[in-house]
């Protein structure tokens, strides 16, 4: 069975011309034109992948995200002409998954769509994912540090998790602005600054022992000892 796609959007033109790529490349779509009828669809014919444009007519695109995020764990693709860091840190703070700066290319899209069906399928097989005292479960969406349960947001979550498949390997500031908030979201944020800070707090409450280490001018590797 095909994987489906729910598109968000009230462009006619932009909508159509998504439609016809993503069936192209073997994908069930449907195409909704305001928030409402996107809740709806998402009700009734559940996606696996929602791509959602931030100005809609009656519910914007925030509203929408955050009443799918309340009831479901489907990826959102949020689309915006809006590019400032304080749009998109309000995106995915909100719900979405990732953002899309319009204008662009349908492969960055397409390649935005698969990254969300595999990581999606990858929370839904079980998996768990341990280092040294932490534990990750992808399906509760649950962090343990020892038998300490930690809760995070769902991009905390999500950047945990990129250290924790890539344990000891050192992730540059460039590699985890591409991984976790889109391939143009800007190196002059200090929104990984604010993201490591608030992971180490919580992880080190208690008095754990420090895990997420900065390697000066280079960014970030998760070991076990200092």
């Amino acid at each position: 069975m095909s994987q489906r796609i729910l598109i968000v959007e009230d462009e006619a033109e932009i909508a159509d011309y998504l439609r016809r790529g993503l069936v192209f490349e073997g994908y069930a779509v449907e195409l909704a034109g305001d928030g409402l009828v996107a809740l709806a669809a998402a009700r009734e014919r559940p996606p696996d992948v929602v791509v959602l444009d931030l100005m809609l007519p009656g519910l914007d695109g925030m509203e929408v995200a955050e009443r799918l995020r309340a009831g479901s764990d489907v990826p959102i693709i949020m689309l915006t002409a809006r590019e400032s860091v304080a749009d998109r840190v309000a995106g995915l703070e909100r719900g979405a998954d990732d953002y899309l700066v319009k204008p662009f290319a349908f492969e960055e899209l397409l390649a935005r769509v698969r990254v969300q069906l595999r990581r999606h399928q990858a929370q839904s097989s079980g998996e768990i994912l341990h280092f040294g005292p932490l534990a990750l479960d992808l399906v509760a969406h649950e962090v343990r540090v020892d038998e300490r349960r930690v809760a995070f947001t769902a991009k905390e979550f999500e950047l945990l998790e990129l250290f924790m498949r890539h344990p000891r390997q050192v992730l540059t500031r460039d590699l985890l602005y591409e991984r976790i908030w889109g391939y143009d979201f800007g190196g002059e944020s200090n929104v990984i600054e604010v993201y490591i800070r608030a992971l180490r707090q919580k992880l080190e409450a208690a008095g754990a022992a420090r895990l997420i280490h900065t390697i000066r001018g280079v960014g970030y590797v998760l070991r076990d000892e200092g």
